[in-house]
């Protein structure tokens, strides 16, 4: 029965090795599932899934192995293609809708699996196929009051289950950050290199050259190896980010706490960046941005984070900054095309959702800078491409 579990795991993809499939059999033998399906359940979790977004994929698994469930089979690609362009949808007055037959689930469920072996061309408006428009309880677009949905967008509100391909978009990977979260995403950016006096102890060259020693034992010294990675953190403060400032702040909070970065700094602006950058925006402690771009070299990797969103005339215009009172002299756009020319290393990070990004001056910095959302996939994503050269 266990090693059904284990070979179910790595059906559904999840990465699952044998050392941590043989700490399972440890913590069973020495009793802490304590003969307990839940505590089993919670237990094996613990040890072999090792990021949330594979939860899913572990619980039919579990469902599979210890529920007798069965696995759903996957939609043909044929099927789905077929699905793309549905014919208008059928609308039937409410008795000649009560005329239509109705299954359970489990028979649906049945019946689904048939019609996906069976069926070998595109079929619309009819009564039994998987179609578009019709009456078949598979498909969509159509008019039965109780099928299964697969493809299309829905909205007529009768399907009572959706089946197809898992294109949703995992929810344990795109929730609010937190601190710890942000900080695992941020260490991959870790580039060590060998610097400074040889005071640290090499075991493996120690053992090795004592080896060859004939037993006399010979210490050998090398350089610690330390993280070169420079980090600078550019965010958009005030106004429309304002809903999103605790995620910022968490943001901010983690990198401030790595540690390992050989150089971390911080600066504020507001909508977008000018001649000025902020060390408090609060206090209105600035810096001149072309100092900036002066003092620091450009192997820095820049993370810059806001919304992007603002009047076309603050990023395209001279003296377009939103603040009455502050005038620059070279339109915005124009400080960003800098950053991004000095700087060999850049990414944005945007918390508005991505169907959002179609406003002008989004539309515009995401040409500037590789864009990415502000989520754990988006912050992933963006340390990645922070490790490529631009």
């Amino acid at each position: 029965m266990f090693l059904d579990f284990f070979y179910t795991l790595r059906q559904l993809k999840v990465p699952v090795s044998v050392t941590e499939w043989m700490t399972l059999m440890d913590a069973l033998g020495r009793g802490h599932a304590q003969s307990s399906l839940t505590s089993f359940y919670y237990l094996a979790r613990a040890i072999l899934i090792k990021s949330e977004a594979f939860y899913d994929q572990y619980d039919q698994a579990f469902a599979h192995v210890f529920r007798n469930a069965t696995l759903p089979a996957d939609v043909r690609d044929e099927i789905l293609q077929w699905l793309e362009d549905p014919i208008n949808q059928l609308k039937l007055p409410p008795e000649e809708l009560e005329k239509l037959k109705r299954w359970d689930l489990d028979q649906l469920r049945e019946e689904l699996e048939k019609r996906m072996q069976e069926q070998t061309e595109r079929h619309d408006g009819g009564g039994r196929w998987i179609g578009t428009g019709g009456t078949s309880p598979f498909g969509h677009s159509g008019a039965h009051p109780a099928g299964i949905r697969i493809g299309g967008t829905g909205g007529g509100g009768h399907a009572i289950q959706i089946a197809s391909k898992r294109l949703f978009r995992n929810y344990r990977t795109d929730v609010t950050l937190d601190v710890r979260q942000i900080k695992v995403a941020l260490k991959k950016l870790r580039q060590f290199a060998k610097e400074g006096p040889e005071d640290e102890l090499d075991v493996d060259a120690t053992i090795d050259k004592t080896c060859r020693e004939a037993g006399e034992i010979e210490l050998v010294f090398t350089r610690a190896r330390k993280n070169k990675v420079k980090v600078l953190l550019l965010m958009d403060s005030g106004g429309s980010m304002s809903p999103y400032a605790r995620l910022v702040d968490r943001l901010f909070s983690a990198a401030h706490q790595m540690s390992h970065f050989r150089d971390f700094k911080a600066y504020y602006f507001h909508n977008c960046i000018y001649q000025d950058i902020y060390k408090d925006i609060y206090t209105s402690e600035a810096e001149p941005t072309a100092g900036l771009l002066k003092n620091l070299d450009g192997d820095y990797k820049v993370i810059l984070v806001g919304d992007a969103y603002m009047a076309p005339s603050e990023l395209f215009s001279a003296g377009g900054a939103i603040d009455y009172f502050y005038h620059n002299d070279t339109p915005g756009l124009e400080w960003l095309r800098r950053i991004a020319d000095h700087f060999r290393y850049c990414v944005w990070l945007n918390p508005l959702p991505q169907r959002a990004w179609i406003h002008p001056t989004i539309r515009t910095i995401s040409q500037t800078f590789p864009m990415f959302p502000l989520t754990l996939d988006g912050v992933e994503d963006a340390v990645k491409a922070l490790m490529v050269r631009h």
